[in-house]
């Protein structure tokens, strides 16, 4: 039988982490480079919150990567010992949970299923190319510019139109904000694009799945309606985000859905976003927690974590912080 391995004592922790793990409520931004020892804050935060009386069930701990999820488990029980380490896990498996306890049992008898991304290019490349079928017998209810016609059938293009989906999606468009859009700046190409976009959603509705821009998408709209908004602001008290420079403006928006009102702890370094190809922007950084200063406890503030003796990194505080 495995012996549980024993509680680690707290590491030292210099004046800039300790002003991180003294911290009480309303939403604090974290911002340090590599190997200064952000993830050591993150715990010892957690950590300084938990022996402060907090309910481990009431804080939520984010991150991106399934790996990083496993560590920070693995790192906080290790701190804290199992029993009283709290959740942690990363945006698209709270996302699924929180869609799954809402399901809609009328319209989806089956759990929805989450795409990988090589389904996903399928389900694109397939539609795209039954496009050119529907438009030879008149049936075609998207109508591409005469340039992209020939590109239909290609990779590369159906690549583009991905991205162009999972953009919006990100930034809450649907096809009737996105033709809108495309109206009003003269965009032929992103016009067909939302009508393409609307199709591909109604194949996804009808085969019971969902991409990961779709389900970032849905979670922010459930944490929006007012009787889920209130279930989930009884759960959490605290809501910690780890590699806060890699969410995407849907990820954001999620996040003030969680946290308006309550402590939001998040950490990052705008110079080491790795998921711009993904929909990772920087502005969430730049601009943090302006969406929700109205409804936050307490002025934002801002703190440089390093290690004793290095040298503190830069740090970026928001006006008035």
């Amino acid at each position: 039988m495995r012996t549980p391995p024993a509680r680690r004592n707290p590491p030292r922790l210099d004046a800039a982490q300790r002003s991180v793990v003294e911290h009480g409520t309303g939403p604090l931004l974290v911002l340090a480079g590599p190997g200064t020892g952000k993830t050591t804050t993150l715990v010892e935060s957690v950590a300084a919150r938990i022996a402060r009386g907090g309910n481990p069930e009431r804080v939520l701990v984010l991150t991106f990567s399934r790996r990083a999820a496993v560590e920070l488990r693995d790192r906080m029980a290790l701190r804290m010992g199992a029993a009283r380490a709290p959740q942690a896990t990363t945006f698209h498996s709270f996302c699924y949970a929180l869609i799954r306890a809402h399901q809609d049992s009328d319209l989806f008898v089956e759990p929805l299923r989450l795409l990988s991304g090589p389904e996903q290019d399928v389900t694109v490349r397939e539609l795209l190319a039954g496009q050119v079928d529907l438009e030879r017998h008149g049936l075609a209810h998207v109508r591409w510019p005469d340039e992209l016609r020939a590109c239909l059938t290609t990779r590369g293009f159906a690549d583009e139109v991905r991205a162009v989906l999972a953009r919006s999606r990100e930034l809450g468009l649907g096809p009737g904000a996105l033709d809108a859009f495309a109206r009003r700046i003269g965009r032929p190409d992103w016009r067909a694009a939302s009508a393409f976009l609307a199709e591909y959603l109604d194949v996804l509705d009808l085969q019971g799945v969902l991409d990961y821009a779709e389900l970032v998408h849905r979670a922010v709209l459930l944490a929006g309606r007012p009787e889920i908004a209130g279930r989930l602001a009884a759960r959490y008290d605290a809501v910690y985000v780890d590699e806060y420079q890699d969410t995407d403006p849907a990820q954001v928006r999620l996040l003030h859905a969680l946290a308006g009102g309550r402590t939001l702890v998040a950490f990052g370094d705008p110079d080491q976003s790795i998921y711009a190809f993904r929909g990772a922007d920087v502005g969430g950084i730049l601009e943090f927690p302006t969406p929700s200063r109205a409804r936050t406890a307490a002025p934002p503030r801002s703190r440089c974590c390093a290690r004793p003796g290095a040298p503190a990194p830069p740090c970026w505080r928001p006006p008035g912080g």
